[in-house]
């Protein structure tokens, strides 16, 4: 069975056609103002409406938002998941948890072997971890990879996923090193930083088995 798929950073109507058309599973709206994908609440709202009946579940990106922005962003866009991207704890998590009907995710910067130890604490709190490149300028969508080898065999305790650096050309390989059950794209599919091309995006969901 191929992974799930996730084209996150979506900002417009076609690229969010796109996505669906050629069997994306999941898709991505960032709500982080220095992101080049960021997307106003009004609009993510709008393109979320525009995947509604499509079966393919959104996904709502937030970095450190303070508890009145969380709450505002999920009653406005209802996205299926929300996913953290910042430094928010556990506790912070488990409690959007008990609180909204929506998955959380929570993205990892994977630096070494002891990541994967420190995920342990989102037991409970998070539905999923993706694990992503170390946090640079932004805390993702940069185009960097981190070193697959640290999943090879690693037994793991939650649902997971895979993101940072992964194109059309390198998704497969990152699938069959990791056996990712889920991976996410950003940069990989874009012409410009926050401009989805729908050419790389039919190439990746093909090469990752959609």
């Amino acid at each position: 069975m191929p992974p799930f798929v996730k084209i996150c950073g979506l900002s417009t109507p076609e690229t969010v056609d796109a996505a669906i058309r050629h069997g994306a599973t999941h898709i991505g709206l960032v709500h982080y103002e220095p992101s080049p994908r960021h997307v106003d609440l009004a609009t993510a709202a709008d393109l979320r409406r525009r995947a509604e009946g499509s079966g393919v579940k959104v996904a709502l990106l937030l970095v450190n938002a303070s508890q009145q922005v969380t709450g505002q962003a999920l009653n406005l866009v209802r996205p299926d998941i929300i996913q953290f991207h910042g430094n928010e704890t556990p506790e912070w998590l488990a409690a959007v948890r008990r609180l909204v009907p929506a998955e959380v995710w929570k993205a990892v910067g994977l630096r070494d072997a002891g990541t994967l130890e420190r995920v342990k604490q989102y037991e409970g709190s998070a539905h999923r971890i993706l694990y992503d490149a170390p946090a640079a300028d932004l805390p993702g969508g940069t185009g960097t990879r981190f070193d697959w080898s640290l999943l090879k065999n690693h037994r793991h305790t939650m649902a997971w996923g895979i993101a940072g650096g992964l194109t059309p050309d390198n998704v497969s390989t990152a699938i069959a090193e990791t056996g990712a059950p889920l991976v996410d794209v950003s940069s990989g599919v874009e012409s410009a930083p926050g401009v989805k091309d729908m050419d790389k995006i039919a190439a990746f969901l093909k090469a990752a088995g959609r």
